[in-house]
C-alpha cells in the first residue's frame, strides 16, 4: 500500500482535489491539519506530522494561502514548519529511503522558500536561491496555460516523452519563478527543469498571458537532482473527465498515478 501524507495548514484549500487525485491513482491518503493556535497545538501538530512522515511513502504539499498569502509571504508559514528541527529530520529520512515529495502552488513555494528545491537539503536557502514573486500583473491570476515537458528523469514524470505539452488551470499571486542566469544554467544541465510555459506554437515565453506570472526562463515547474521531489504552480490535481470540455488539449497531467507506480515496480 502507498501511503501519500497531506498536511492542511491555514490557508490551504487544494487538500480535497489533492487527495482525491492521489485516491484515484491508487494511493492511501492521511491528512492532517496543523493547529496553531497555541504553543500546546503547535507541538502536537508538529509530533503528528513527523510520525506520519514517517509513516508515509509520498509528503505532499497542497496548494492553497498559507498565512493569507500577504506580500512576499507565500508559504512562509510552512517553510518556517519544514524548518522545525524534529519535523527537518523526518523530512531528511523520507529523503535518504527514497521517497517523493510534491508541492504544487503554495507548496511549490513552501519547497523553493525551504531549500527543499532546487538542491533537497531544507534550510540551505541563500540570496542567490531561486524564488517565487508575485505575478507580473501584480494580481492573482486564474486561467489555463499550456506548459511542456522538458524532462522525464523524475518518478513523477516518467510515463511522458520530452515535448509533450498539457492543458492546466493556474491560480496564484506570487507564481513568478525567478532565478539567476547562472542557476538557471545549472539547472538546464542537471535536467531540473521539469516544465516551461509554452505558447501557442508550443516555443517557451515569459509573454502574458500564456506565461501567466512572467517567470523567468519560462519556468513553471522543477525536480530535485535526483528527480525524487517536484514542484509546480500548476494545479494538476484539478483535472476530471469531463472537465474543461470547451478547452483544447491534453488536460489530464497524472504525476500521482506515476509517484504510484514508483512504488508498485
Amino acid at each position: 500500500e502507498v501511503i501519500a501524507y497531506l498536511p492542511v495548514f491555514p490557508g490551504t484549500n487544494c487538500d480535497y482535489d489533492t487527495s482525491r487525485a492521489f485516491k484515484k491513482a491508487g494511493a492511501k491518503t492521511v491528512v492532517t491539519v496543523f493547529r496553531n493556535q497555541n504553543s500546546n497545538d503547535i507541538n502536537e501538530s508538529i509530533k503528528e506530522m513527523v510520525t506520519n512522515i514517517d509513516n508515509a511513502d509520498i509528503f505532499v504539499l497542497s496548494g492553497g494561502f498559507s498565512a493569507g498569502d500577504e506580500p512576499d509571504g507565500s508559504a512562509k508559514f510552512i517553510a518556517n514548519v519544514l524548518n522545525q528541527e524534529d519535523i527537518k529530520a523526518a523530512i531528511n529520512r523520507l529523503i535518504e529511503r527514497k521517497g517523493l515529495i510534491l508541492g504544487i502552488c503554495n507548496g511549490f513555494q513552501a519547497l523553493v522558500k525551504s531549500g527543499l528545491l532546487p538542491n533537497g537539503k531544507i534550510g540551505e536557502v541563500t540570496a542567490d536561491s531561486p524564488t517565487l514573486f508575485r505575478n507580473d500583473i501584480n494580481r492573482h491570476v486564474s486561467q489555463m496555460v499550456s506548459t511542456k515537458i522538458m524532462t522525464n528523469k523524475s518518478p513523477w514524470l516518467a510515463s511522458y516523452k520530452t515535448g509533450e505539452v498539457h492543458s492546466i488551470a493556474v491560480s496564484h499571486g506570487e507564481g513568478k519563478f525567478m532565478v539567476s542566469k547562472e542557476e538557471a544554467e545549472r539547472l538546464a544541465k542537471n535536467g531540473q527543469i521539469a516544465f516551461v510555459y509554452v505558447d501557442q506554437d508550443e516555443n517557451p515565453t515569459t509573454e502574458a498571458p500564456y506565461n501567466p506570472n512572467g517567470s523567468e526562463y519560462a519556468i513553471e515547474g522543477i525536480i530535485s537532482e535526483d528527480g525524487l521531489i517536484l514542484g509546480k504552480m500548476g494545479h494538476s490535481e484539478r483535472y476530471e473527465e469531463n472537465l474543461f470540455k470547451n478547452i483544447k488539449g491534453n488536460k489530464k497531467q497524472d504525476i500521482f498515478e506515476n509517484a504510484v507506480k514508483y512504488f508498485k515496480k
